[in-house]
Formats: C-alpha cells, structure tokens, sequence
C-alpha cells in the first residue's frame, strides 16, 4: 500500500537538534487498486471481443440493428472505460485539526452564501444556512459570512435584518452549550431542541424557540403582505426604512448594486459581549442588455466586491439549501491550506455533498453517491477532485491575480469609499473588455460553471483536495420531485456538453494540459449525459430482435 506523509518537513528543536514535526494530514492510496486494476484490464478484453465480433457481424450481414448495437456498445466501452480511471488510483485522507496552531494564526475566511429567487429558496432557509456559517469555531474578527441575493428581492434583505438580530442571541447559545448543528431551522426542527434543557445568556433552548418562531413569522408575513415600511411590527430603523423605499423602483432583472453592511466584527457584539462576524448582503447591479452568466456571474461580483471589504485567502461557497453540520469544518480545511507542501498550488478543498431527507429506495436518485462521494476519491488520486459548486474552500488567489486585490485585512474603517469601490467592482459592465469569466475568475460558458472552473483550474496546474470527515461536514436537500429531478438533469447534461462538446474538449485539451486519468475523469463527467444512448438501445432493441427472432449476441457453446 503506498502512502505518503504531508506536512511541514522537519523543524529545529531548542538544542538544535532537528525532528520531524507532526503532519497536518495524510494521504494513502487505496489497498484494493490492484485488484481494480486487473478487473479493468480483464474487462477491457471482453469488450473488445465484443466489439471485434459485433464489426465482422455488421460486415456479414449489414443489419441496421447490428450497426446500432455497435453505436450503443462504443458508446458504452468509451463511457466504462473513462469511469475505469476513477478507479486506477483511488486515495484516501485523514485530517489532524488538533495540530493547527492558534486560532490567532488563522487566515481570514469569506463565506459566499448564494440565492436567486425567494419563491423557490425561502430567505428563512437561506438565513438559517448563513448562520450555521457564522457560527463556525473560527475567531470572529476573521470570518466574514456574506449572502449573494441574484434576485434582488426585498424580503431576503428583510429576512437578513431580522437574522442579523437573532444572532446575537443564537450565537452564544451554539457556542456554550456545544451545538453541533448550528442551522436553527433544523435544530428546532428536532425533538432534541426543547428537552435538552440549554440555556445561555440567561435565556434557554425554549425561549430561544419563541424567539426564532416570531422572525420566521416577521419574514412570512414579509413575504405574503410585502414590507410596508411603516409597520410598527416590523421595528425598522429611519435608515432601513429608506433602504425599502427605494426598493420599490427595482425590479429582479433591473436594479443597481446593492450593499448592506448588516454586521461588522469590529463593532457589534452577541448578548455575551463576543465580538460577531461580519455579515454582508450583496446583490450585483442588472441591467437589460447586459449579459448576467447565471451564478458564475454572480461569484465574480462578490469575488471582486469581497475583495475590497474583507478579502479573505479563503472563500467558502456553499449553496443556500446546504447547512454545516460541523462546526469545525473549516480546521479540516485549514490542515491543508496551512500545510506548506500540500498549499502551494492548492486551488480548494472539496467536502462531499451529502443529502437529507432522502427515503431507502431514493426513487430519483437525488444522493448521487458516485459523483459526490466515490468519483472524487478516484480524481484525487490524479491530483483532485472537480469542483463541485457547493461546500468548497477556495484560494482566492487560485482565482485571479492580486492585481486587483484591495489592501488585505481591510476591517471597514472608511466605510462610505470602501463601499462606493465594492458598487462600482458589482456594476453590470464592469467586465466588459476585460478577461472575467475566461481567465479570471469562475469560468463563464457553461451551465455547469463548477464544472467548467475546477477543469479549468486544474489544466493551469492548480490541485485540489478531496476532504470526507467520517461525519457529514454539510447537509443539503437534493429534489424530492420528477419535475425537480428532471430539470436539474437537464441543466447539467447540457452544461456538460458545454465543456466536452468544445474547443478545449476534456479529452483532448484535457489529457494534454494534465494527466491521461484526469482527463479521462473529467470526460466521463462532460459526457455524462451519452449513457442514455446505451441505456435506451438495451432497453428496446433485444427485446424487438426477440420477437422478431434476430440474433444480437453471439451464441454460447
């Protein structure tokens, strides 16, 4: 089994003597490869046979059934035989948070909580996601939590406010009685919640509930009356007032930038006197005319809009219907950001997506176990994961250059310039002549622009990290409906195609700018969607050669 150790090397003690310091994490490959590898060459075999029988069949008897078989059939070998790589080099990691230093020595962290449209992703969800990020066992002078609203939508600004509130109270309540999951949606959800007899800063896990109840109804009632901004109930401040007023001239695809600082580390405190993180709603300027690019779009706007207000070394993006449930797992991450052999052409490190909800039979095959869980062991053995769009910690200098970095560790001192330059980075034609979205950036052209970024990162000879705690760091819903289910299959097969069916096709730019298994694991991604072709062919065209009695496959003797 070969294994390989990582970490800073060796270290000076006081006498002078050297010694190995302890690693950050590890690596070994997995001790089954051998047996995978046998098993693929056998099987290669086999299928050639078949290949080799199904083309001297055609040149005997040149039967349209036979020439569709052999359509499905490469089809299939090509499919089965990228997925082999997968399984060529299959690694394995562990993490030691236990060794990091101080939390002092820590990097910054931005969080990128992304949304679009308040009618298909409640804002309470989305609040409850930011604050299981806020309440990550990480200073608070460096998290920064910020939520990317693509939809423009007054009632995610609304419901933000009031979440800004309850934080102060949720936040010690997480961190004194050792909350693991920190979503208060979920956690009240549970029956655990109101028998575990918590209490911090004089209130407990019961009044705590009241409290959460009344601003999930604030916000409801947001959402079916709209916001009047002289409704006594809604407690609004002469400035937030103000802010509302003007909503009413914007719409979803036409508005300016706007930036609301609802938090800030260096001012606010929870009810304990703890300093909180920064929390930060952002919504891009929209304009008619001008192209959006979907969610890459909207990340570029805040990458660059975060560049200036905080501008963190590390991002986290996590979708607006995930939750942590692991409040320590930006330390795992750290165990490589920090590690100086494994960081320095560290693009990210990939945590699994993994799904709640979900019954045993799992009729839509929402958990996609092969993608998110096994597919990205085998990739890491090549040098990384794809990105998966969600549950990912960044470089943000694997992104783009420190050229347009603003000056690092900023804490909103001159609060009115740093946010007229963070609007004027989040305008609408801010890209235009410039290299955002092709080299800069998260990639533009596709719709899977997680896809298209992590290919794209890894063939200018950035690595990434496949990171999976024995327990779940996130948790997420996956579509619990066809329509749900089949529309997300749609977006992704053609956005898939979008990076096969190109210029700088997997396969071809691919295998040349990396590795032959990375390419070849990137290629069964891309032309995920040509299983139909054998899938379909199998399903229909034995049965008709049946009742038509025409031989497909050779006989058996």
């Amino acid at each position: 089994m070969e294994s390989q150790r990582s970490g800073s090397g060796r270290e000076e003690t006081l006498n002078g003597s050297p010694h190995l310091k302890a690693p950050l994490n590890t690596l070994h490959v997995d001790r089954c490869t051998p047996a995978h590898r046998v098993h693929a060459l056998l099987y290669a075999g086999a299928i050639l046979g078949l290949v080799c029988h199904r083309l001297t069949s055609i040149l005997a008897s040149s039967s349209l059934a036979e020439g569709w078989m052999l359509l499905a059939e490469l089809v299939l070998a090509f499919m089965w035989g990228c997925s082999r790589a997968f399984k060529w080099r299959p690694v394995r990691r562990r993490e030691f948070p236990d060794r990091l230093p101080e939390g002092g020595a820590w990097p910054k962290l931005d969080v990128f909580v992304c949304t679009a449209d308040p009618r298909k992703e409640p804002p309470v969800g989305v609040v409850s996601t930011a604050l299981s990020a806020m309440a990550f066992e990480y200073p608070a002078g460096n998290l920064s939590v910020y939520v990317s609203d693509d939809g423009g939508a007054d009632v995610t600004l609304f419901a933000f406010m009031e979440g800004a509130r309850f934080a102060r109270h949720w936040l010690p309540f997480c961190r004194e009685n050792g909350v693991q999951v920190r979503s208060p949606e979920v956690f009240f959800a549970s029956s655990s919640s109101s028998s575990s007899g918590c209490s911090a800063g004089g209130g407990d896990a019961d009044k705590l509930k009241v409290m959460y109840q009344n601003m999930v109804q604030r916000v409801e009632d947001v959402m079916e009356k709209g916001i009047h901004v002289d409704s006594v109930e809604l407690d609004l401040s002469e400035e937030q007032q103000q802010i509302f007023k003007r909503w009413k001239e914007y719409s979803g695809n036409n508005h300016p930038s706007i930036i609301q600082v609802l938090l800030k580390s260096n001012e606010d405190k929870d009810i304990t006197g703890q300093a909180m993180p920064n929390l930060i709603y952002f919504s891009r300027e929209k304009r008619p005319g001008f192209p959006h690019h979907f969610k890459a779009g909207s990340l570029n706007s805040l990458l660059r809009a975060s560049s200036i207000l905080t501008n963190a070394p590390l991002i986290l993006t996590i979708d607006c219907d995930m939750y942590s449930t692991d409040p320590t797992s930006p330390q795992r991450a750290l165990c490589y950001f920090l590690d100086p052999i494994a960081s320095n052409k560290l693009a990210y490190v990939q945590f699994p997506q993994r799904f709640q909800g979900l019954n045993k039979s799992d009729i839509y095959g929402g958990e996609l176990k092969h993608l998110y869980k096994m597919n990205p062991y085998g990739m890491d053995g090549f040098g990384g994961p794809n990105y998966l769009g969600s549950n990912t910690f960044l470089s943000r200098r694997a992104l783009f250059d420190s050229s347009l970095e603003g000056e690092s560790g900023r804490d909103l001192l001159e609060p009115e310039k740093v946010l007229e330059m963070a609007t004027k980075v989040a305008a609408c034609n801010y890209e235009t002549g410039t290299k955002w979205g092709k080299t800069i950036g998260f990639r533009y052209g596709s719709l899977s622009e997680d896809l298209h970024t992590g290919f794209w990162l890894q063939c200018e000879g950035w690595n990434s990290v496949f990171c999976d705690p024995p327990q779940a760091s996130f948790l997420g819903d996956a579509p619990k409906t066809l329509h749900d289910a089949l529309s997300q299959c749609k977006r992704w097969t053609v956005g898939q195609y979008e990076v096969g069916f190109t210029r700088h096709s997997t396969l071809t730019f691919g295998v040349r700018k990396t590795s032959l298994g990375l390419g070849l694991t990137y290629s069964h991604l891309a032309f995920w969607g040509l299983w139909c072709i054998p899938i379909t062919t199998y399903a229909l065209l034995p049965q008709l050669a049946l009742v038509n009695s025409r031989p497909l496959f050779p006989k058996v003797r």
